[in-house]
């Protein structure tokens, strides 16, 4: 597969914006990846774009043709829902469409305007993606299910709260000069253990949080940024999806990620990569569990052997695989369609060298981007390599 480059990118602060809808949050992404793309908004053949609760917090369905509307676009738009994974699911549409040779220019991006929503509204919004029968209607949450696949994961291989404490404390740090970060001051293991438990054994900062945002990218076929001498070092090389059982009950392990497993073969195999080849990573951390089950299932670790990476100092900014450089789901923020293709924008500007922690990659040539949909029932990869 011929690779497609990212010719611009653009994000909105993540945190609460009570002033502001999802349309005006996505206009102010797609803007800024229009302009740095510098490509004319005539020029863009499709909008794909990635939302989850729009029905339910915003009341408002049909969300593609309004964000092409608010981004100025008149072209075909198309909403993806994937859960969680909704934004990486959106970039694989905008891939197709561009390596097919139906499209040359494809704006993706994704939205979730969710602090409208109380604790508990939000949280039976998110609910909507396990399963009602089985799941939810029996009052599991999605901390809950992390908690689960927690327990399951000490009880299979061991672990502490601890060595999940260190990736809350590490991605936090990783955020402190992100200015697009939801929480950006530090915080320390023991603030960490000393939380209040949200689902034994995770705590308050063993948790994303709630996030309004919208993050944007302008993908472009060779032969367009060639015609039109566009500046776009960062390609897409190599993409996967994978998938798994929806509901907990129906799975052989859940200490084990294997959509994640799925799309990363994939991604890898498109991309001609191999783990060891990945210099920087941006993965999943919905949970603190998730981290430690996106770089296992990444293959970075061995399964059981990546709880330590963090408590280790392997997957810090200073580490040999800097894992979630932009303070990740964890500290970054949430927004729940954006997130996938905040992912895309953090890792293109880390590897093209404008990012605030780009002087800790400085000679990162390849990156990795996860994405997850509930947990884990989806998940998408993507390979990103600087390529003149």
């Amino acid at each position: 597969m011929k690779p497609v480059r990212i010719a611009g990118v653009g994000l909105t602060p993540f945190g609460e914006h009570p002033n502001q809808t999802s349309r005006d949050l996505f206009a102010e992404a797609a803007k800024a990846a229009v302009a740095d793309a510098g490509v004319p908004r005539s020029d863009v053949d499709q909008l794909c774009l990635g939302n989850f609760v729009g029905d339910v917090a915003e009341r408002q369905g049909h969300q593609a043709p309004l964000m092409a509307d608010a981004a100025g676009i008149d072209a075909p738009a198309t909403r993806f829902e994937n859960a969680c994974a909704s934004g990486g699911t959106a970039i694989r549409g905008a891939l197709r469409a561009i390596r097919s040779g139906e499209a040359d220019v494809v704006l993706v991006g994704g939205v979730e305007k969710m602090t409208s929503l109380d604790t508990p509204h939000v949280t039976g919004a998110l609910a909507m993606a396990a399963d009602d029968l089985f799941e939810s209607r029996t009052g599991l949450t999605f901390p809950g299910a992390y908690a689960l696949m927690a327990r399951a994961y000490f009880e299979t291989y061991g672990g502490t709260h601890d060595a999940l404490a260190a990736i809350a404390v590490k991605n936090h740090a990783n955020a402190t000069v992100n200015e697009y970060a939801q929480f950006r001051s530090e915080i320390t293991v023991e603030d960490v253990l000393d939380a209040p438990t949200i689902a034994d054994p995770l705590g308050l900062y063993d948790s994303c949080p709630v996030t309004d945002g919208a993050a944007a990218a302008v993908l472009v076929s060779e032969a367009y940024a060639d015609d039109r001498s566009v500046d776009a070092p960062v390609v897409i090389s190599g993409s996967g999806q994978g998938g798994d059982s929806l509901a907990l009950q129906d799975r052989s392990s859940l200490c084990r990620a294997p959509a994640t497993e799925t799309a990363a073969a994939e991604a890898y195999d498109e991309a001609g990569v191999e783990p060891e080849d990945v210099d920087v990573v941006e993965v999943h951390d919905c949970f603190t569990i998730a981290e430690v089950l996106a770089i296992e299932g990444l293959g970075f670790y061995e399964p059981g052997s990546g709880i330590e990476a963090a408590a280790s100092g392997e997957t810090t900014m200073d580490g040999d695989l800097p894992v979630n450089l932009s303070g990740g789901l964890k500290a970054k923020g949430h927004p729940v369609g954006a997130t996938g293709v905040a992912q895309l924008v953090e890792m293109t500007r880390l590897l093209r060298g404008d990012h605030p922690r780009s002087d800790v990659v400085s000679d990162a040539q390849t990156g990795v981007a996860h994405n997850a949909g509930g947990t884990v029932a989806s998940a998408t990869v993507h390979v990103l390599q600087v390529e003149q």
